[in-house]
């Protein structure tokens, strides 16, 4: 063989058995996916000026970035410190004293999730409240189930006493909601669905940080659902936690979560046991909003404790007026309060002090009789009280599984919680503001007293 032959023997030869490789690597430079611009992208949208922009832009370049470029999702084992989901997942569990925690898109992610771990499905039903928002209830029929409105008490949460007449062989769950700063009445209502053998989950969206004799909201029922976002207490854009005690119904949570099996040992195994796999979905919170959100989870104590603060200091020195009471209050240590309520005899009381209050610059609303749609409030849902689905035939209220368990279309007009109705029509609401100092609590007070005092007199209550 000659020489060249030889050479070309070996060109030919497999890198396998000893010969070059074909491939040895890219010619030109690495550039990675993501980069300086995307960066400063994000700090344009925090709102930094022009040439602040400038500083960031003269200060950072390519060369300061990994050489292997920047990696900003989560894939991978759920428990690595190196991501900023792990990290507030942790956090999460240490701060609410829980064995597991899900970071999640959003709140209503983190009930869709929840109910579906409660075993939430066709043909069974999820026990709501009245007054809250329109997410617990459409979570519930996400997951296939029906929703059964409460009416509510004086505190303006699910009434634990109207909770086990509602309770039917279809009920699955009950899903109390701490809603505008309040705690609900949570002790009588875990002993009624523990008694009746129904999951217990609680919807935190609007109360994060609020404790309930002593524990955080969230940590008495079988699941905790938070929103984690821009709207909320906490939170930079959108996104939620989970939060559970028991590691089977974590599991259920996460498959939901995660139906690319990311957040399992090995992500495509066979079961580990039955029933652990079922078609879920990609609810898993971004990195970008894990990070502002681990910073925010730091904060909540601090956040909720200044709103309590405040609260506390402007309820104090309101006075006793004929004809108005204050909101029920079910744990004074552990209600935030971000919003305060008033409760007048009459709607027509309720807009007149409403009026008078916005006039010494207390922003004071009452709804009235006459009150809108409105999806804090159960007639008004409209997504849930039309009974329809997204493709026509295809709403729960239609699934002949529920239908052949008994279930009738349950009552969503008025009438169906007068109380609630009662309560949202003639109450006064007003917001609070943590940053308030003592001096101005004490002038909305003053504001508050001076406007009773003309309207709600022996007189008015007549």
């Amino acid at each position: 063989m000659s020489q060249a032959a030889a050479q070309q023997a070996d060109v030919d030869r497999l890198a396998i058995d000893g010969g070059p490789k074909a491939f040895t690597g890219r010619t030109r430079p690495f550039r990675p996916q993501i980069g300086v611009e995307e960066f400063l992208s994000l700090a344009e949208r925090f709102g930094f000026a022009p040439d602040a922009l400038e500083r960031i832009r003269s200060a950072v370049g390519a060369a300061d970035l990994p050489a292997d470029g920047v990696f900003l999702g989560r894939f991978g084992s759920p428990d690595l410190d190196s991501t900023c989901g792990s990290r507030l997942e942790k956090l999460a569990r240490e701060k609410f004293a829980v064995p597991f925690a899900r970071s999640v898109s959003s709140g209503t992610g983190a009930l869709h999730a929840a109910f579906v771990a409660a075993g939430v499905g066709p043909g069974r039903e999820v026990i709501c409240p009245a007054m809250g928002f329109a997410a617990t209830a459409m979570a519930a029929m996400l997951a296939g189930g029906v929703p059964v409105f409460c009416d509510v008490d004086e505190s303006l949460q699910m009434d634990p006493r109207k909770v086990e007449p509602l309770i039917t062989p279809r009920t699955a769950a009950v899903a109390p909601t701490h809603h505008w700063g309040g705690v609900c009445d949570m002790a009588p209502i875990v002993e009624v669905a523990r008694r009746r053998g129904l999951k217990v989950v609680e919807d935190c969206a609007q109360t994060p940080g609020g404790r309930y004799r002593g524990r955080y909201v969230g940590t008495w029922g079988d699941v905790g659902c938070f929103s984690v976002s821009c709207y909320k207490l906490i939170g930079g854009g959108e996104g939620g936690l989970v939060l559970c005690g028991d590691e089977r119904t974590f599991d259920r949570v996460s498959q939901l979560v995660d139906g690319g099996g990311l957040f399992r040992p090995n992500r495509f195994a066979v079961e580990r046991y039955a029933g652990e796999l079922f078609p879920g979905s990609n609810y898993r919170m971004s990195e970008l909003e894990a990070a502002v959100d681990l910073v925010q989870l730091a904060k909540l104590d601090e956040v909720a404790d200044r709103f309590r603060r405040v609260s506390r200091r402007i309820r104090s020195r309101i006075g006793a007026f004929p004809g108005v009471r204050q909101q029920k209050i079910n744990d004074a240590d552990g209600w935030i309060g971000y919003q305060i309520a008033l409760l007048p005899t009459t709607a027509e009381l309720g807009r007149t002090i409403a009026a008078a209050l916005k006039a010494e610059g207390i922003g004071a609303h009452c709804r009235g009789e006459g009150y809108g749609h409105d999806w804090h409030f159960y007639h008004r849902m409209l997504p849930v009280v039309l009974r329809q689905g997204h493709v026509a035939g295809g709403s729960v209220f239609e699934d002949p599984r529920w239908l052949a368990a008994g279930g009738q279309c349950p009552p969503y007009e008025r009438g169906t919680c007068p109380v609630a109705e009662d309560l949202w029509a003639r109450g006064v609401y007003f917001w609070v503001d943590q940053w308030w100092t003592d001096a101005d609590c004490d002038a909305v007070a003053g504001g508050i007293n001076k406007v009773l005092s003309a309207y709600c007199t022996d007189a008015a209550a007549r």
